[in-house]
C-alpha cells in the first residue's frame, strides 16, 4: 500500500509478560511485591472524583515540591512524568540531538534503542567487561550523549560513584543520563555530583521502590536550565501528561519515609538470603544491588528454566540474546513466593541432575 511509504515505522520494546491467571508468582517484571505506603490507600479512598473533570496541574506542581524537599532540592531542578520511561523518552529527545551516536551500554535496559531508532538518534553500544562492569574509558569517544542505568539492567551490578562520575567528566560538552530506577535497593545516587556537573540528569521511578508500577510516576533531577528544556519539550507535546490521581498519590507515598525503608529493607534482606540459596543450587550471578537476581546455572540451560517455572505457573524474565541467552532475571518477591521458587528450583535441579527433564 502506498500510503505505508510514509509510516514512521519501529520496533517496539517488549514487555514483561503479565499473566492474567490467578495464583501466579509474578516475578518477571521487577514490581514491589509489597503495597503502597498506608497513607495513599487512605487518601485513595477520600479521594473526590468531582475534581477528575478538571485538568490536573500541568507541571504537577505539589509532586515536583514534594520531591525537592525530599531529594533537597529546588523545585526547579525536578521534573516529573508517567513512569521513567515517559521522563527518559522526554530527555532522548529533548537533549539527544546533535546528529553524534549517543553511547550507552550492550547489556542494559532494552528501551534505550527502541527511543533511539524511533527518533532517529544514532547510536553506538559500549559493551561491558566480563564481570558484567562498565568500562569508563569506552565513553570517551566523540559522542552525542550518554545514557546508562546504575544499577544497571539487567545485570544488577552497581558501579561507583568514581567511575560514575569519571563519565560525566569525560563528557562535559554533552548530557549524561544515569537511570537510577533501582538504586533504591542499596545503590549509591549520583545526586552528590548534581553541584558539580551541570550537564548531569538523574532520572528514578515510583514504580519500583515506591510499589506504585501502576500509576506511572518517573521523574528526573538536574541543572534548572536541564529541566527547563525538558519542560519546553514537555509542553510542545502534550500539556496534561501527568494524571491528578497520580499527582496527589505520589505526593503520599514520598511523605511516608519509614515505609519506604520498611519495604526497601525487606526486599534487601529476601534478596541476600535467596543469592545464598541459589548459590547452593549452582546457580551464579553479579552480586545485584537492585530487586532483582540475574542469575545463570553451571549445567542447565536458563530457557530450559524459564520454561520449567512457567509451567509451574512461576513467571522470570528470559532474553534469547547476545551474551545474556543463558541468564534469567528473577524479581525479589516475598518471602513466600522466593520460598516457592526456591522449592521448584531444588526439586528441578535434582531430577535433572539425575538425568529425569
Amino acid at each position: 500500500m502506498k500510503w505505508e511509504e510514509n509510516v514512521r515505522k519501529a520496533v517496539p520494546y517488549v514487555a514483561g509478560e503479565q499473566p492474567g491467571r490467578p495464583n501466579v508468582i509474578k516475578l518477571n517484571t521487577n514490581e514491589c511485591p509489597y503495597p503502597p505506603a498506608p497513607g495513599v490507600a487512605r487518601l485513595a479512598a477520600q479521594m473526590n472524583c468531582d475534581n477528575l473533570r478538571l485538568y490536573p496541574n500541568s507541571k504537577g506542581e505539589g509532586l515536583v515540591e514534594a520531591l525537592a524537599e525530599y531529594y533537597h532540592v529546588k523545585p526547579e531542578q525536578v521534573f516529573v512524568g508517567v513512569g521513567s520511561d515517559d521522563v527518559l523518552a522526554m530527555a532522548f529527545m529533548t537533549f539527544f540531538h546533535s546528529g553524534k551516536p549517543i553511547l550507552f551500554p550492550d547489556v542494559t535496559y532494552s528501551f534505550y534503542d527502541v527511543w533511539a531508532d524511533l527518533f532517529r538518534i544514532p547510536y553506538r553500544t559500549c559493551a561491558l567487561d566480563h564481570e558484567w562492569h562498565i568500562c569508563p574509558e569506552d565513553y570517551r569517544q566523540p559522542n552525542g550523549g550518554v545514557v546508562f542505568p546504575n544499577p544497571n539492567a539487567p545485570t544488577g551490578l552497581m558501579e561507583s560513584l568514581e567511575n560514575v562520575e569519571a563519565i560525566i567528566q569525560a563528557n562535559e560538552d554533552v548530557v549524561v543520563i544515569v537511570d537510577e530506577a533501582y538504586v533504591d535497593f542499596g545503590g549509591t545516587s549520583a545526586l552528590p555530583l548534581l553541584e558539580k556537573y551541570d550537564n548531569l540528569l538523574i532520572v528514578q521511578t515510583f514504580s519500583k521502590s515506591r510499589a506504585m508500577a501502576g500509576l506511572r510516576i518517573g521523574f528526573c533531577i538536574g541543572n534548572e536550565k536541564l529541566i527547563g528544556y525538558l519542560n519546553d519539550v514537555k509542553f510542545s507535546f502534550n500539556s496534561y501528561t501527568m494524571n491528578l490521581p497520580a499527582q496527589l498519590l505520589g505526593v503520599e507515598a514520598v511523605r511516608d519515609d519509614a515505609y519506604f525503608r520498611e519495604t526497601t529493607g525487606k526486599i534487601i534482606a529476601t534478596r541476600e538470603r535467596v543469592k545464598g540459596e541459589l548459590k547452593k543450587l549452582g546457580f551464579s550471578f553479579p552480586d545485584s544491588s537492585a530487586n532483582f537476581i540475574f542469575a545463570s546455572h553451571a549445567k542447565i540451560p536458563a530457557e530450559q528454566i524459564f520454561r520449567a517455572l512457567r509451567e509451574a505457573d512461576i513467571y522470570v524474565r528470559y532474553w534469547n540474546k547476545p551474551r545474556i541467552s543463558n541468564s534469567l532475571r528473577i524479581t525479589i518477591g516475598t518471602d513466600e513466593e522466593m520460598d516457592r521458587l526456591l522449592e521448584f528450583l531444588q526439586k528441578y535441579v535434582k531430577t535433572t541432575k539425575n538425568g529425569e527433564m
